[in-house]
């Protein structure tokens, strides 16, 4: 799909207020503008071949160059590399002759999906309960994250499923760096080493229970937070997680 952004034109009129200089000068500003080649958003099995669509900048009808930068969202890549599980925000930025920058950016998702059996990786939708009280804002909320870290264990991308960061949309707000340890899947015996906190309000975060439905592609999540304040405020949350397929 090919997605045209434009930012601005501006034209500029200078009035000279000598009388020995009367014209009028006119100079016109072209802000960059950007055809996204390829589609806004994708999603990539792990390992999977990319090759990067690029976009075509222009300055009024004078295509001109752009750089590229790439930063993965919860493992901190600088490049894209599709062995490595992350939300990658790739960003392209153009500057027209007169100094103003304009940028666009698509997102990429890099995904590996278990079979719930013996991996519980994958992207997710998430519906979350929060002191057993939901609504339309935390129902099948896009995305969750899981991956599988080196030693075995895997890692969620936000301990809330996304009450705060996606249902809120407050930036900022993840609760990131879960571990959790499936000792036994097919028995949901999990384990969950560390104490987390969330980025924006802080407070202590425990991951407390998980359980996996591997034929519904389903799993049920509970995490607890203390949440500062004077007294503290106790809340637990409750995700279903739903596995989505690519």
């Amino acid at each position: 799909m090919k997605k045209i952004i434009s930012i601005l034109v501006v034209t500029l009129m200078l009035v000279s207020c000598s009388k020995e200089d009367s014209q009028n000068v006119s100079t016109i500003t072209y802000y960059p503008e950007f055809q996204v080649m390829g589609d806004d958003v994708i999603f990539l099995d792990k390992g999977q071949e990319f090759v990067d669509p690029g976009v075509i900048a222009t300055e009024g009808a004078t295509e001109i160059p752009f750089t590229t930068t790439i930063t993965g969202k919860y493992r901190g890549g600088t490049t894209l590399d599709t062995n490595v599980v992350d939300i990658y925000q790739i960003v392209y930025t153009a500057t027209n002759q007169d100094g103003f920058s304009g940028s666009v950016a698509r997102t990429v998702y890099v995904i590996d999906t278990g079979d719930l059996t013996t991996s519980i990786a994958g992207l997710y939708t998430s519906t979350v309960a929060r002191n057993g009280t939901s609504g339309a804002a935390y129902t099948n909320m896009e995305y969750v994250l899981i991956w599988e870290k080196a030693d075995g264990s895997f890692q969620i991308s936000d301990a809330f499923a996304g009450w705060y960061s996606i249902g809120r949309a407050i930036a900022g707000s993840d609760t990131p760096g879960g571990i959790i340890v499936a000792n036994n899947i097919a028995t949901n015996d999990f384990s969950f080493p560390g104490t987390l906190t969330n980025d924006y309000f802080g407070g202590v975060v425990n991951m407390t229970d998980l359980t996996v439905d591997a034929a519904t592609k389903k799993m049920t999540l509970k995490t607890t937070w203390i949440a500062p304040g004077t007294p503290p405020t106790n809340y637990q949350f409750v995700a279903t997680l739903t596995q989505v397929p690519l």
